[in-house]
């Protein structure tokens, strides 16, 4: 009888909570997974299992160079074209291919259980984290995965295979960080990433970058030396702009401080509205100088069809 997948290791903080109106990132198709993934191999210039040379033993091989026949070699490898080409026997020579680790960040600070449209952020989070899960472990490759914005983050150690999907699925079901509860910055997360990720792989980060401080901007450009980093940007329409309602009593999800807002005031939702643009620039300009690959998703349109489009 088959042996079912281990249970992946997990470090983990206070307790999480689903969000009120979760509603599920929707059906993930292995039309999207693939297409993400021949996107994430343009993107990373071949750095995913399968595409790039390896310097230890993993799970498979690849081809990599031609040399002229010796003594001893295996007739087997001798390269027909090659042959032909040259006049002289050649033979293809193969080396070992290196698994490769993407390590997803996932932001589960209480702003990502914010959505006024068909989904919250957490949702599309959920489903972004499925996707890169499942093109992560394509041809060989692990998953890691550390959550940002909790006191002590969480963290799925690198795995393969279908027990890193099922260990992904049952960490991100558990939802987000509570209103009020006190909770890291993103930056720590990164901080844990740039100490374990070891070797060159790459770096999904998907948050909606809220977070306060340059602190993260500098732990994103140190990662982006070594890695391929992809920054997943997850925002709602509401947030851009206030509409006029009337008096408003807000609860600062990072804080759990109420707010009174009069949004009839014109002067008001002007003000909120260019802080908000200026601070969506400070973060497209710290993701292009790190450099990472920025895609924005927002919960008022197709998430699955937008990540494709942006990585194709």
């Amino acid at each position: 009888m088959a042996r079912p997948p281990r249970t992946p290791k997990t470090t983990a903080g206070p307790s999480l909570v689903v969000p009120a109106g979760r509603q599920g990132p929707g059906t993930v198709t292995s039309d999207a997974v693939a297409r993400v993934d021949l996107g994430l191999l343009r993107r990373a210039g071949g750095v995913l299992p399968g595409d790039h040379l390896g310097i230890g033993a993993g799970a498979g091989t690849e081809l990599a160079r031609l040399r002229p026949y010796e003594a001893g070699d295996d007739v087997r490898q001798i390269d027909p074209a090659a042959t032909a080409r040259t006049g002289e026997p050649h033979v293809r020579l193969q080396v070992p291919e290196r698994s490769i680790t993407t390590w997803l960040v996932l932001d589960v600070s209480p702003s990502m259980g914010f959505g006024s449209r068909d989904r919250l952020k957490s949702d599309i989070a959920e489903g972004v984290a499925a996707v890169v899960g499942r093109v992560a472990i394509r041809r060989g490759g692990r998953v890691a995965v550390v959550t940002a914005g909790e006191d002590t983050p969480r963290m799925l150690r690198p795995r393969g295979g279908r027990g890193a999907l099922a260990g992904l699925q049952r960490l991100v079901a558990q939802g987000i960080r509570p209103d009020g509860v006190p909770g890291g910055p993103l930056s720590e997360a990164l901080v844990r990433v740039a100490r374990l990720a070891r070797t060159r792989g790459v770096v999904v980060v998907v948050s909606d970058f809220r977070a306060e401080g340059e602190e993260w901007t500098v732990m994103l450009r140190r990662l982006a030396s070594r890695h391929t980093v992809v920054a997943i940007e997850i925002a709602d329409p509401l947030e851009a702009a206030i509409p006029d309602v009337g008096h408003l009593q807000l609860v600062d999800p990072e804080t759990g401080e109420l707010v009174e807002l009069d949004t009839s005031s014109p002067a008001l939702r002007e003000h909120y509205a260019k802080v908000e643009s200026t601070r969506r620039a400070r973060v497209a300009r710290a993701l292009r100088r790190a450099p990472a690959r920025h895609v924005q998703l927002s919960t008022d349109r197709d998430w699955a069809r937008d990540l494709v489009k942006a990585l194709r």
